[in-house]
């Protein structure tokens, strides 16, 4: 983990938790001089884009999904089929609102797209039986087979992009990242 991405997570979580495990895991000087976070452009030219956590979060997300669309095209998937039915087995049967949350989609892509993955025998629509309206999709045997397949190259492709992290490391950065979507959220799924 680079330096700079380790004072920036230290600096957001002693902003938030004074007495920090973070110090503690990364085995950090407690007198450790952290930079401000970027406030304007001047910031930005000055600490560079390496400092700006949304620049190397899609930086980060670009690279993985490239991997994942390489390695699973001979799995008859995409990255967005590949999500589908990570949600789905995850997450279980879910109406196409919150299915387009969790795979990270706009509804109508999604609605299409479930129109595509049901007619190869992936996933199944049904009418919801609280609301008539409402359609739930579910993984079908051959979408949790496929689904199984790809499983083990999204791990592979996680544990590259964590090579030399420790248990501790992991561990935070998804309690990091947990946090952030928290603060971000918009849906409460």
């Amino acid at each position: 983990m680079s330096q700079t991405v380790c004072r920036y997570m230290f600096y957001v979580y002693n902003k938030y938790h004074p007495t920090s495990l973070l110090q503690k895991a990364l085995k950090m000087p407690s007198d450790l001089e952290l930079p401000s976070l970027p406030q304007s452009t001047d910031d930005i030219t000055e600490l560079g884009l390496s400092s700006f956590a949304p620049y190397l979060m899609n930086r980060i997300l670009r690279r993985y999904n490239a991997r994942m669309d390489e390695e699973i095209r001979g799995h008859g998937l995409n990255v967005p089929r590949l999500r589908v039915l990570a949600a789905l087995a995850a997450e279980g049967p879910q109406t196409i609102n919150n299915l387009a949350v969790f795979a990270i989609s706009e509804q109508s892509s999604i609605s299409r797209l479930l129109d595509q993955m049901e007619a190869e025998g992936l996933v199944l629509r049904q009418v919801s039986e609280s609301d008539s309206r409402a359609r739930i999709a579910s993984l079908t045997e051959l979408g949790r087979d496929r689904f199984e397949e790809a499983f083990p190259l999204m791990r592979g492709a996680e544990a590259d992009m964590l090579t030399g992290f420790s248990t501790a490391e992991r561990a935070l950065l998804i309690e990091l990242l947990r946090r952030m979507m928290s603060n971000i959220r918009q849906n409460p799924i």
